[in-house]
């Protein structure tokens, strides 16, 4: 039987294996030659399509090639929940297809290229770069946002070449998105630092690393003789391991004395969120309810989006969610609740009186997905909404979505504010008033990425010193007076610390381009030129050093971890210092929307744009208005609004949605066709907008 119908699967299939990318590692090509037979007795012509097509920017199909396994159609409609890849005709004829004029544009598309048995679909970054007997292969941790999946990373000739998602009980059950199983391209790019360099007039020169240390020791120096040490402000660190956080905070707070130190970028809430009952992501995807209280997950969690997705379809949970824009959940929650910007803790405390939500609430175990939802505003009124919920069912758990790689270990290793210390819009307030006169950015790009261009440019047209500590000359770094070259994702090992506090390993795969260092090694050179020796001689070194001195992070050893396939995790103890703010947001003053800003999975950020695969996914900048209030503007769909601010106004196409709440309206972050950061604050509690025709 096996025999036979391997005859049959072989009767169409094409001789391609020794230009098929599945070669050497495709099942059918095995079970063919220890079972198939030597030759076939079928003479009619095999059948013929046009090969290889792009059914999406990512993926190619070759329907000659396809066995008709239903994995990669069964993927998309049950797992991803994106059914835009089908099989199509009957018969004979029956193949793989997408519908005309509707791509695969799903963000896991990448997932179904994994689990394709033979070599119909193929990844565009991956076609024909290695065959698998040439590729090494070590187990890391993606950290492209916060969920902390586990990757094989592969590389061949000292490049990257491929990641593969791995199968984890605890966090991503072998799933990635396409923005982690693709963005390794950057870390291959032409365009990386290979070495420090120091201005000279209008560019930069390329200079040794003593020489970049010295006078990035002089400019901390002279800070710290100008206006103490709180003249300092170390900003950064979530894209790098727990070691490089660490050896940062360490400097920061032991070495030079400064409090004015912060991982977040003003687009999470803030970190005592971190000291709530903390979920972890089993927990919250068995949870009888899952509250969110977040941004949209697709976009900024995906693979989280996925777990939460599926409990909910295989009603495992009820989903109540607190939205001012329908998100990827929403036609899977049990209550989606809009409501306007600023008025989450309202509408929760509106819900907790209906007697249905109260019972369901009550029924049994409760997490709270909790995270900035709106950039265009502080923050606090979105952790009041979390607050009345613990209150009203004080045993729920928080999961805390946060979307940066390792933010949360940043935050619990010490890359948070000490006492006195402010958040990074107050250091860079204090920078742009003179008070703060030396800038540590630490692979942040805050012209881009901070939601408040104008405090950044005030900032740094103040005449404060910048040190940027990076991968790529972006256009913060393009701004720094000395710019000491970072290694990449792939280039160094250690360990990263996920949403749930999961402890994980990521590890070196490749050599560093150029002479580019290590942020640990990095931060213990220049401590060592501030007159103190941090005595970190290896990453292990460094590891050890936290496990001894965080209490949350006490036994996590590298002998531990080596033990440990999921992971250990480190989750400070509850405090419940986190209060209530009693704010509430201001009248509109003459303004009459309220503006909604939010994240989408690809964006203009530097290492999504110098990942070629990557860079053209942005879908561009516009504006999105309930189609109520787009007829009262008297707009039609597809044309222009002027939008007008506090901060400015800006013209731009707007787009009906009538999953968005009424009087107001959402734009992009940080999305082709002109910013949006330059139109909001970073400190506002909300922030309001005029709408005009043009």
């Amino acid at each position: 039987m096996q025999e036979g119908v391997l005859e049959l699967l072989l009767a169409n299939h094409p001789l391609d294996c020794p230009v098929c990318d599945k070669g050497g590692e495709c099942p059918l090509q095995d079970q063919a030659f220890s079972h198939g037979p030597g030759e076939s007795r079928f003479v009619e012509e095999k059948r013929h399509y046009e090969k290889p097509i792009p059914i999406s920017e990512l993926v190619f199909l070759d329907r000659e090639r396809c066995i008709l396994c239903d994995r990669c159609t069964r993927f998309a409609s049950e797992v991803a929940g994106d059914p835009l890849i089908h099989f199509t005709s009957r018969g004979n004829n029956t193949q793989i297809n997408t519908f005309p004029d509707e791509p695969f544009a799903s963000y896991f598309s990448g997932n179904t290229v994994q689990i394709c048995p033979v070599g119909a679909l193929t990844a565009k970054p991956y076609r024909f770069k290695a065959r698998p007997w040439d590729l090494e292969e070590t187990e890391s941790t993606c950290t492209s946002c916060a969920v902390g999946c586990r990757t094989v990373v592969q590389s061949s000739r000292d490049e990257l070449l491929r990641y593969q998602g791995v199968d984890n009980d605890a966090v991503n059950w072998g799933w990635l998105c396409d923005k982690g199983r693709f963005g390794f391209e950057s870390t291959n790019s032409e365009s990386r630092l290979q070495a420090p360099a120091v201005r000279d007039g209008d560019g930069f020169a390329s200079t040794t690393w003593n020489d970049a240390l010295d006078r990035a020791a002089a400019l901390i120096k002279s800070a710290v003789a100008a206006g103490g040490a709180s003249s300092v402000g170390i900003i950064g660190g979530a894209r790098g391991t727990n070691e490089d956080a660490y050896a940062w905070a360490r400097l920061a707070h032991d070495v030079i004395g400064t409090p004015n130190v912060y991982a977040h970028l003003a687009d999470a809430l803030r970190s005592e969120i971190l000291d709530l009952p903390r979920a972890t992501i089993n927990e919250a995807a068995s949870a009888t309810t899952i509250v969110l209280l977040a941004p949209d997950l697709k976009e900024e969690l995906p693979v989280l989006y996925l777990r939460l997705r599926d409990a909910a379809e295989k009603k495992r949970s009820r989903i109540i969610e607190f939205t001012a824009r329908r998100s990827g959940l929403s036609k899977y929650a049990w209550k989606s609740i809009v409501s306007r910007p600023g008025d989450e803790a309202e509408a929760v405390r509106q819900a907790l009186t209906d007697p249905e939500i109260a019972a369901q609430i009550g029924r049994g175990n409760v997490v709270v997905v909790a995270g900035k939802a709106n950039l265009a505003a502080l923050g606090t009124l979105q952790t009041d909404a979390v607050l009345k919920v613990l209150e009203a069912w004080p045993g729920a758990k928080v999961l805390p979505a946060y979307r940066r790689g390792n933010v949360v270990g940043a935050i619990q290793v010490g890359m948070s504010p000490g006492p006195g210390g402010n958040s990074t819009a107050k250091i860079l307030a204090d920078a742009a008033a003179g008070t703060v006169k030396c800038l540590v950015l630490v692979g942040v790009d805050l012209v881009s990425d901070f939601p408040d261009a104008q405090t950044v440019e005030s900032a740094l047209s103040s005449g404060v010193s910048v040190i940027a500590v990076d991968t790529f000359l972006s256009p913060t770094a393009q701004r720094a007076h000395v710019v000491l070259a970072a290694a990449a994702a792939g280039e160094k090992s250690g360990t990263v610390t996920n949403i749930e506090g999961r402890v994980q390993t990521v590890a070196q795969k490749i050599n560093v381009a150029g002479t580019s260092r290590p942020d640990w090694m990095i931060a213990t050179e220049l401590a060592s030129r501030l007159g103190t020796d941090l005595g970190f001689t290896s990453v292990d070194s460094v590891t050890e050093a936290i496990a001894a001195s965080v209490p949350a992070y006490a036994g996590i050893t590298p002998a531990a971890l080596r033990d440990a396939r999921d992971g250990l995790l480190a989750v400070p103890a509850p405090t419940g210092t986190l209060q209530q703010s009693g704010q509430q947001a201001p009248p509109a003053s003459g303004y009459d929307y309220r503006v909604l800003v939010s994240r989408e999975l690809y964006d203009l950020g530097v290492n999504n744009q110098m990942s070629p695969s990557l860079a053209g996914l942005a879908r561009g900048m516009r504006i999105h208005m309930n189609p109520v209030d787009l007829e009262r503007v008297g707009v039609p769909a597809g044309g222009s609004v002027r939008i007008t601010t506090e901060r400015g106004s800006r013209v731009l196409t707007v787009h009906p949605d009538s999953g968005l709440a009424r009087w107001t309206v959402w734009m992009p972050f940080n999305q082709p066709g002109g910013g949006v950061n330059d139109l909001i604050s970073a400190s506002g509690i909300v922030a309001d907008a005029r709408i005009e025709t043009v």
